[in-house]
């Protein structure tokens, strides 16, 4: 547990040799990265920690924000000692903190992996955030009070588990702990209700701090299937490659969560483009 930006934050850092930072989509935890961490470790200095509220992670004070998020990337490398630059992977919702870090901090990085990263062409939040992330709040307390994540909240995490795999994977010893806390489904509910506003933060970001001259690969999960909606979500990916001026792959068979169905292609991803 270290004390990053004011807030204990659970951290695992492994291995040795050019830093590698990993941060996860919406609600995980840090041993999402078990696989691709173990894969990394024997060339990399893998950094995994848990976000506010999730994990292991005490809660922060204020609502989730891209340059907040940005910033605890960075404070999270100076408290560890590692003030070089280091390659950041982000997967779906992490992907905009992973960009938004490369763009505030481009000394910082040395390239930028995105793992089936959250793309949102034109976003505009219809409520004030302040309306959002009270109510988020309020129902996460609610739901607390009766008892819910204690009840319900692993069972939820299998589900969404299940979901986003293409291939079984068994729950994790931590899962239970982590999900049945009213700590971990307020950090959940905040960080759907702040979606659409990060991704707005982050599109306004994008003119005024371009990307550094470093490797990028946006690296898109394909479950097989030739639906619709599956061969548009790999046209958007491509798109934001293009967008990034960086490299566009395809991580197959894989679901959402790519990291648990196709480790070795996000660890590929990182050894030759990081």
């Amino acid at each position: 547990m270290l004390r990053v930006g004011g807030v204990p934050l659970h951290v695992l850092s492994e291995g040795a040799g050019p830093v590698c930072v990993l941060t996860g989509g919406l609600g995980l935890a840090w041993y999402d990265w078990d696989a691709v961490a173990a894969l990394l470790a024997p060339h990399r200095t893998v950094v995994r920690f848990d976000r506010p509220g999730l994990g292991l992670s005490a809660p922060a004070p204020e609502p989730p924000t891209v340059a907040a998020e940005a910033d605890r990337i960075a404070q999270l490398l100076d408290v560890l000692g590692h003030f070089g630059p280091a390659t950041v992977v982000g997967h779906s919702l992490g992907g905009f903190h992973a960009e938004a870090f490369a763009r505030r901090y481009p000394d910082r990085c040395a390239g930028l992996v995105l793992v089936d990263t959250s793309v949102e062409e034109d976003p505009r939040p219809l409520l004030p955030r302040a309306v959002r992330t009270a109510w988020a709040g309020g129902l996460a307390g609610v739901l607390s009070a009766a008892g819910v994540p204690r009840a319900l909240g692993p069972a939820a995490r299998r589900l969404v588990t299940r979901a986003a795999t293409v291939a079984g994977h068994p729950p994790h010893p931590w899962e239970r702990a982590g999900y049945r806390t009213s700590r971990v489904l307020r950090a959940c509910a905040l960080e759907h209700a702040t979606y659409g506003y990060q991704a707005a933060e982050l599109a306004a970001l994008r003119p005024g701090h371009p990307l550094p001259a470093v490797p990028v690969t946006v690296l898109a999960a394909y479950d097989g299937s030739e639906t619709a909606r599956e061969l548009r979500w790999l046209e958007r990916q491509r798109a934001l490659a293009a967008e990034l001026g960086g490299r566009f792959a395809v991580a197959a068979p894989a679901g959402h969560l790519v990291m648990a169905d196709a480790p070795e292609t996000v660890a590929r991803a990182v050894l030759t483009r990081g």
